[in-house]
């Protein structure tokens, strides 16, 4: 994250013996990137956090993936995975259904009412999208409340858990998770040499939300021994553990840094616009190891005289496009069956865009209400589980309207 929070109890100087206001003496954690040479944080906790009195195996589900071929287009109806009340036995972290994936990026899907068990992914920083629901984070960092429309970002290694809110009023938590295998941060042309988000980016720290105080509830005092589900490994080889501590992880009275969990929603996003279309790149929000993110949100539409207001055709050279529509279909898509929770994947050595109809329409149009959340890749993906059980076959032949009889299945 690019700038300094400091919350809670602290010493006045790093690396020092401290004593929490109770009288506690604390232990000083270093979470940090790249060893000690980038970003990080300092917690201070009540109990060690080294101490570690079991370990076991958690069996994450099939990871398997498989080849798009033959090479075409795709759509995924993520709906499907979750049908009728399948969500009350499934909680964030343990009910994610594989979509896509590479040796940089996996993105699934989940459906959830349960509170999650305590989890860290020690294979990168994850982007939850929520599509719909309310929830709250719960982390070594202190609590952050999240909702429909918001990107949630928790850093490597991030000991936290995901606790569904107002189920009934709100309905269950439905979240699309994009686990990076490294770092993900808002593009270096946002930022200045220091970090500050310039003038003219699309964000800004105002709309950066993260947690502004330390989690010490009532069961967090007790030294009960306390499970943490782990991701760990290596991207073409996941796998998961449950570490169990001799203390409860969420004892920290204070940190201080640039590297904690955050959140910010596509409506405080501002798009640029033109006389002409502007390119996907305008929309990115943040980059990760061989991939990048954008929002796609609603706007003026494009001005100049004939301009045409929906993507024009292109071949993405060295991307893997993964669009997951929140709003419903967008006006490119319209009449080729995308609705909400929808995913098209739009692979590299295929031409895409609009429908004809689409194009031709676009001229004049004025406001968009869209929103999409889209993931580039700079390699290719391959098809999860749950695309495979999602997939809406048809789907590649919306352009022309017609199949061949030598088509592949």
């Amino acid at each position: 994250m690019p700038y300094y929070r400091a919350v809670g109890q602290l010493p006045r100087r790093r690396h020092v013996e401290f004593t929490s206001a109770a009288g506690e003496p604390c232990f000083e954690e270093f979470i940090g990137e790249e060893g000690f040479s980038a970003t990080g944080s300092l917690l201070y906790h009540r109990g060690v956090p080294a101490n570690l009195v079991d370990s076991r195996e958690w069996k994450l589900g099939d990871l398997c993936t498989t080849v798009n071929h033959p090479l075409r287009p795709r759509h995924f109806r993520l709906p499907d995975l979750f049908p009728g009340h399948a969500q009350r036995a499934t909680d964030v972290v343990r009910g994610r259904r594989l979509v896509l994936g590479n040796d940089d990026v996996r993105i699934s899907y989940v459906v959830a009412e349960m509170a999650s068990p305590l989890y860290s992914n020690g294979l990168g920083d994850e982007v939850v999208y929520i599509e719909n629901g309310t929830a709250v984070v719960e982390s070594i960092f202190g609590r952050l409340e999240v909702g429909p429309g918001d990107n949630v970002i928790i850093p490597r290694v991030t000991i936290h858990r995901w606790i569904p809110t107002g189920v009934e009023t709100n309905g269950p938590l439905k979240a699309y998770c994009v686990e990076a295998s490294g770092h993900v941060a808002p593009p270096d042309r946002y930022l200045s040499k220091y970090g500050q988000f310039l003038e003219g980016a699309p964000l800004n720290e105002r709309v950066i939300r993260a947690a502004d105080s330390p989690l010490l509830a009532a069961e967090h005092e007790a030294g009960q021994d306390t499970a943490v589900y782990v991701k760990h490994g290596s991207a073409s080889d996941v796998r998961g553990s449950v570490v169990v501590y001799d203390h409860h992880p969420f004892d920290v009275v204070g940190w201080d840094g640039c590297l904690y969990p955050y959140a910010f929603n596509y409506r405080d996003f501002s798009p640029v616009t033109g006389e002409v279309l502007q390119p996907p790149p305008t929309y990115q929000i943040l980059a990760g190891p061989g991939f990048v993110v954008c929002n796609f949100v609603p706007r003026r539409l494009e001005y100049g005289a004939g301009a045409i207001t929906v993507p024009y055709y292109h071949s993405n050279v060295d991307s893997d496009e993964v669009m997951f529509y929140h709003a419903g279909e967008t006006a490119a898509r319209k009449g080729t069956g995308i609705g909400n929770a929808s995913v098209s994947l739009h692979p590299a050595a295929y031409t895409h865009g609009p429908t004809r109809a689409a194009y031709l329409a676009s001229v004049g149009a004025q406001e968009s209400k869209e929103m999409a959340f889209m993931v580039d890749t700079f390699h290719t993906l391959r098809l999860g589980e749950g695309a495979l059980a999602s997939e809406a076959p048809e789907y590649a032949w919306t352009w022309s309207g017609r199949r061949t009889e030598g088509a592949g299945a």
